[in-house]
C-alpha cells in the first residue's frame, strides 16, 4: 500500500516536471522566433536617441518686401560628450581629458578666429561643455561657439578625429530691422524653457512629453521660439521642422556614435500688410507730437506728462493693417541670444509690448495712464446711431442745448459741454459736430434708461460689441486686451453709467478696437477682421496660406441714420488744413483722474475719403491734451503717407512724382 502511494507521487512529480519544462521550452521558442525581432527593435530604440537639429526660421516681411525679421545661416561648433566627466563619477581624474579638449579648442579659436570679437577663455569653453549636465543629458550636443569663420570650419572638418564628439552644424541667428519698424507687432524670441507660462505652447509641451513624439517637431529647452507678436502668433509656420540625428548611447547615457542624420526644413515666410514707409511716418509723428505738446501751450497750458502714443491705420474695405505704432519703441535685436542683459531689461521693460492692443505699453504717461484711455467724444457718432436706431429721436428732431444736462434724483447730477458752451437748437448731426455732451446725456443715456431701465446697460453693450468695442477685434496677434468696461461697475446707478457712457466716459478700449470701430463707421456697418499678415509662403515663394478680407459681422441701420452720423463728423481740425480730400473725423478729449486733478487724453478718429473711404485711422496720446491738437496731427501725417504709397483716391502719389521726374 505504501509502495503504491509512493509510485503515484513519483509519477506526479515526473509529470509536473515534464509539463513545466515543456512550458519553458515553448516560451523560449516564442521569445526567439515570434517576439525576438520586436524585442530587438525595442532594445535598439532604447539605445538610440533622436537629437534635434534646429531649422532656419522663416522671415517676416513688410508690404514692400523689406525684411522686418530674418535669420541668417551660421556655422556653429557643437560637442557631444563621449565620456562621463561629471565629478560624481570618477572624481577629478576624469577632468584632465576634458580640460585638454577645452585648451585645444581655445588655441584654434585664438589662431583662426576673427580678431574683431572678444576671444573666448578656457573657462567659458568649459562652462559651455556642461560637464556636470546642468543643461542637458550626456548625449545632448553642447554649443561651444556660433558664427565660425571659413578657416575655423575647415580646420575642424579636417581634424574631426582629434576632437572626439565635435560637429560643425549649420545654425541660424535672428535679426530685426535696425530701423525698429513695428517692433512690438513683429515680436521677439526667447528660449523655449522660459515659456512655461505661455498657454499657446501647451500643445507643444504635451507633444514633447508624448512617448510617440515626432522628432521633427520636438522642442529643446534652449531652442529660440516666438515670445510675443507675430513671432509667437505664427510660431508653427515660422519655425519649420527639426532635422535630427540618431545617436547611439551606452547604458551610462553617453553617445557612442551617429547612425543617421535627417536635415531640417526651413520655416515659412510671413508677408505682412505693414508698409514700412507709412509705419515709420506714424512712429516719428507720434514722437514729434509728444515733443510738441511739451513745448507748446494748448488752451493755456503745455502737457509735459505726455510720454507715450499709439496709432493704428486700417484699410476700410480689406481690414489690412498698414501701420501699428506703439511709441516709444526699442531695438528688438537685444533678444538675439534668447535672453537679455539685466541692464537692458531695465531700459525696455516699459515699452517692449504692444500698446495698441494692450493697456500697459509703451510705458505710462506722467500720471501712470496706460494706453487704453477713455474714448471721450469719439464715441458720439455711435451714441447718436444708437439713439436713432432705438427710436429715441429722429434725424430731424431738434434739441435745445443749454450747455448742461441734469439727471438723477431731483436732477442731483449734471454734465456740462466743454467750456460750458450752449449751442441752442441743434439736430443730431450738429450734436456730433459741436460735440455736445448735454445732447448725449439727455437724448441717449437718460432715454435708454427710461426705455429699458437697468437692462439699458446690456443694450448699450450689444451695440458696442457690434462695432468691435469690448470684444476681440480678431487681429492676428496674441495677448489682445478686450477693454475695461466701467459701465459694468455696479457701484454707480444704471442711469449714471448710461449717462456718462453716452459721451465716452465709461469704458477704456485699445487703439486697435478704436480703429476697427472707425472702419465699421466708414463702411456703414461691415466690421472687418483686421489682418497684419496677408499670406504665408515657403522658401520658393509657393503660397501655403492666404488671408482674404473677412466680414465679422454686419450692422444694419437705415441709410438716413448713417448719412446723419457721417455728415456730423466734420469737427474743425487745423492739422488737416489743405488736406485734398473730404474726410470724416471726430476729436476726443477724455478726462482721467490723476494726482488730484482731471487730466486730458488726446483721442482722434478719422476715415478718408468721406465717400468710398479707403483708410481708417485711430490715434491716442495719453495726457496729450485736446485730441485736435495732440492726436490729429499724427493722423494727418499717416493719411498723407498712405496717399503717397497707395493713393486715397486709388492713385499712389509717389508714382505720379516718379513720372514727373522722368518727364
Amino acid at each position: 500500500m505504501m509502495k503504491s502511494r509512493f509510485n503515484i507521487r513519483l509519477n506526479l512529480f515526473f509529470f509536473s516536471a515534464f509539463a513545466i519544462f515543456t512550458v519553458i521550452i515553448v516560451r523560449l521558442a516564442i521569445l526567439q522566433f515570434v517576439e525576438g525581432p520586436s524585442l530587438s527593435q525595442l532594445e535598439t530604440s532604447m539605445r538610440v536617441k533622436d537629437v534635434p537639429l534646429s531649422p532656419i526660421r522663416g522671415s517676416i516681411l513688410a508690404a514692400g518686401g523689406e525684411k522686418l525679421a530674418y535669420s541668417t545661416a551660421v556655422q556653429s561648433l557643437y560637442i557631444t560628450l563621449q565620456k562621463d566627466y561629471s565629478m560624481s563619477v570618477g572624481g577629478k581624474e576624469n577632468r584632465p581629458e576634458a580640460l585638454e579638449i577645452a585648451k585645444k579648442l581655445k588655441e584654434v579659436f585664438d589662431k583662426y578666429g576673427d580678431k574683431t570679437s572678444e576671444p573666448m577663455t578656457e573657462d567659458e569653453i568649459i562652462k559651455r561643455m556642461d560637464l556636470n549636465y546642468n543643461q542637458g543629458n550626456g548625449y545632448s550636443p553642447r554649443l561651444i561657439k556660433s558664427g565660425l569663420n571659413k578657416k575655423e570650419v575647415a580646420y575642424f572638418l579636417e581634424r574631426k578625429s582629434e576632437f572626439p564628439g565635435i560637429d560643425v552644424v549649420e545654425d541660424s541667428v535672428r535679426h530685426y530691422d535696425k530701423d525698429t519698424v513695428a517692433v512690438q507687432t513683429v515680436g521677439y524670441q526667447k528660449k523655449f524653457k522660459f515659456m512655461d507660462a505661455e498657454k499657446l505652447y501647451d500643445s507643444t509641451r504635451e507633444a514633447n512629453a508624448s512617448k510617440d513624439k515626432n522628432p521633427a517637431l520636438d522642442y529643446t529647452g534652449d531652442e529660440l521660439v516666438g515670445a510675443d507678436g507675430l513671432e509667437l502668433y505664427y510660431q508653427e509656420y515660422l519655425r519649420g521642422k527639426n532635422g535630427y540625428k540618431k545617436v547611439s548611447i551606452d547604458p551610462r547615457n553617453m553617445a557612442t556614435g551617429v547612425s543617421e542624420i535627417v536635415p531640417p526644413e526651413k520655416g515659412y515666410d510671413l508677408h505682412t500688410n505693414i508698409n514700412k514707409n507709412i509705419q515709420m511716418v506714424a512712429e516719428q509723428a507720434i514722437m514729434d507730437q509728444i515733443d510738441w505738446v511739451h513745448k507748446n501751450p494748448v488752451s493755456g497750458e503745455v502737457h509735459p506728462y505726455a510720454k507715450t502714443g499709439y496709432a493704428v491705420a486700417m484699410e476700410v474695405d480689406t481690414g489690412n493693417v498698414v501701420a501699428m505704432a506703439s511709441m516709444p519703441d526699442y531695438d528688438t535685436n537685444v533678444w538675439q541670444s534668447g535672453g537679455i542683459d539685466p541692464d537692458v531689461w531695465d531700459r525696455i521693460i516699459e515699452n517692449y509690448q504692444n500698446g495698441t492692443i494692450t493697456p500697459y505699453s509703451s510705458g505710462l504717461s506722467g500720471h501712470n495712464f496706460g494706453s487704453n484711455v477713455l474714448l471721450g467724444s469719439t464715441i458720439k457718432p455711435l451714441s447718436v446711431l444708437i439713439g436713432l436706431n432705438e427710436g429715441l429721436f429722429a434725424t430731424t428732431d431738434y434739441y435745445n442745448d443749454r450747455g448742461i444736462a441734469y439727471f438723477g434724483k431731483n436732477d442731483s447730477s449734471s454734465v456740462r459741454n466743454s467750456g460750458s458752451h450752449a449751442y441752442g437748437p441743434i439736430k443730431p448731426t450738429e450734436a456730433i459736430r459741436y460735440s455736445s455732451n448735454a445732447f448725449m446725456v439727455d437724448m441717449v443715456g437718460e432715454k435708454l434708461w427710461k426705455k429699458y431701465g437697468p437692462e439699458g446697460i446690456d443694450v448699450w453693450e450689444k451695440y458696442m460689441e457690434k462695432f468691435g468695442l469690448g470684444i476681440s477685434t480678431g487681429v492676428d496677434l496674441p495677448k489682445e486686451f478686450l477693454g475695461q468696461l466701467e459701465y459694468r461697475d455696479e457701484g454707480e446707478t444704471p442711469l449714471s453709467r448710461l449717462a456718462f457712457a453716452s459721451f465716452g466716459q465709461q469704458a477704456r478700449y485699445t487703439t486697435m478696437q478704436l480703429a476697427q470701430y472707425t472702419a465699421t463707421l466708414a463702411s456703414r456697418g461691415s466690421r472687418m477682421e483686421p489682418h497684419i499678415v496677408n499670406k504665408i509662403t515657403d522658401e520658393n515663394g509657393n503660397i501655403i496660406k492666404e488671408f482674404k478680407p473677412k466680414v465679422l459681422n454686419k450692422v444694419e441701420f437705415k441709410d438716413a441714420y448713417w448719412d446723419t452720423v457721417i455728415d456730423g463728423m466734420r469737427t474743425d481740425v487745423s492739422a488737416f488744413t489743405g488736406f485734398p480730400y473730404d474726410f470724416a473725423r471726430k476729436t476726443g478729449t477724455s478726462q482721467q483722474w490723476g494726482a488730484g486733478a482731471n487730466r486730458d487724453n488726446g483721442v482722434f478718429i478719422a476715415f478718408a475719403p468721406r465717400v468710398n473711404p479707403k483708410l481708417a485711422v485711430a490715434v491716442v496720446i495719453p495726457e496729450g491734451g485736446f485730441g485736435a491738437w495732440s492726436a490729429a496731427p499724427v493722423a494727418r501725417k499717416i493719411f498723407d503717407a498712405y496717399d503717397q504709397e497707395y493713393g486715397l483716391d486709388g492713385i499712389p502719389k509717389k508714382s505720379l512724382q516718379q513720372q514727373d521726374d522722368k518727364d
